[in-house]
């Protein structure tokens, strides 16, 4: 019994460490698999003396004894009791998050669910094992709006956006840098931009229940603003329900998102051979039907807009002489499609 008391208080010295002190810069992804091994043993002891008396207060007393240590060296140190123990891996991973020292590779080891799992599965078991406990605790993984469509997300991305909220929230809060650190999660997903734009959406679409998260989706939407490439390719890797639920929880989004399929149609050209619009560059990832099915869905979800898009597309044919001839302004045919 003595082994598992040094055991429980080492742990929860570790977790006061992973949450406040500058000595995570020096961990490396064994120490993050080591300290995710150390937080499941604590729930495994919780799960087998939870309901032995004796057992559960000489832990206790271990508890408050190491409590008032640590109080005494980590200013805003938040005590951890005996319940506490059944939580401890969502206990470590939030406080990671929170703490403003945590280097970006561990950031990216616990944003990043696959490459490690796939290389050294027992190397790195703890770390990806986090995601399945955490999805199972509401309070790491903020409840997703009631407008998300949740079948276009994947579990991982789905907890990667709650990790992205709790990180952002962090560095906003302490003035850090978070476009940085953003440019930086961007620049590590390369390869897997349809899985980043999946954790973005997820992001922007968890339940704003505070201030500071409001704050957090406002940077990351202006972020996503000065991505005009990513913005762009969001929009055509999402399917238009996910990019609708965005246009609705975010007018800053449904405003970006309405620029995109404008941007879309001006850079489209009508080929008589095909005898339909297309787009000039070389990446031809949306045709005219899928523009208008985007515009489409935007009215359906934003009624209120129709008017407004409808006369700017109607000025926008006009400048182009007014035709209504099919294949001679790609305004005028984008009208005649949406007014079918």
């Amino acid at each position: 019994m003595e082994a598992v008391l040094r055991n429980l208080s080492s742990t929860v010295e570790l977790l006061a460490v992973a949450a406040h002190s500058g000595v995570v810069q020096q961990w490396d992804k064994q120490t993050l698999s080591r300290a995710f091994h150390w937080a499941r043993y604590c729930e495994h002891v919780f799960s087998r003396f939870h309901n032995k008396p004796a057992m559960r207060r000489m832990m206790e007393k271990q508890l408050q004894i190491t409590n008032q240590s640590l109080r005494a060296v980590f200013p805003g140190y938040s005590e951890v009791s005996f319940l506490d123990l059944s939580r401890c891996q969502h206990l470590l991973l939030v406080g990671l998050l929170n703490n403003p020292e945590l280097p970006f590779f561990i950031m990216k080891t616990l944003f990043d669910t696959m490459s490690p799992v796939n290389t050294k599965q027992s190397e790195y078991e703890d770390v990806s094992g986090v995601c399945s406990h955490i999805i199972q605790c509401k309070s790491a993984c903020k409840a997703l709006s009631p407008l998300a469509d949740l079948s276009a997300f994947g579990a991982d991305a789905e907890v990667q956006g709650s990790m992205l909220m709790e990180r952002l929230g962090a560095l906003l809060s302490q003035g850090s840098e978070a476009e940085h650190f953003l440019d930086s999660v961007l620049q590590g997903c390369e390869g897997a931009a349809q899985h980043f734009c999946l954790a973005i959406a997820a992001a922007l679409l968890t339940a704003k229940d505070s201030a500071a998260q409001t704050t957090s989706q406002d940077f990351l939407l202006d972020w996503l603003q000065k991505k005009p490439s990513e913005l762009q390719h969001m929009c055509s890797a999402l399917p238009p329900t996910l990019l609708t639920d965005l246009a609705k929880e975010h007018l800053k989004f449904r405003d970006a998102y309405c620029d995109v399929l404008k941007k879309w149609a001006s850079d489209m050209e009508y080929s008589i051979s095909d005898g339909e619009w297309t787009q000039r560059s070389t990446n031809r990832t949306v045709s005219f039907q899928k523009l208008t099915e985007h515009f489409q869905a935007l009215f359906e979800a934003c009624p209120s807009l129709r008017e407004d898009v409808e006369n700017e597309l109607n000025a926008l044919k006009i400048s182009d002489g007014d035709f209504n001839v099919r294949g001679l302004s790609v305004w005028g045919d984008l009208l005649s499609a949406l007014n079918k």
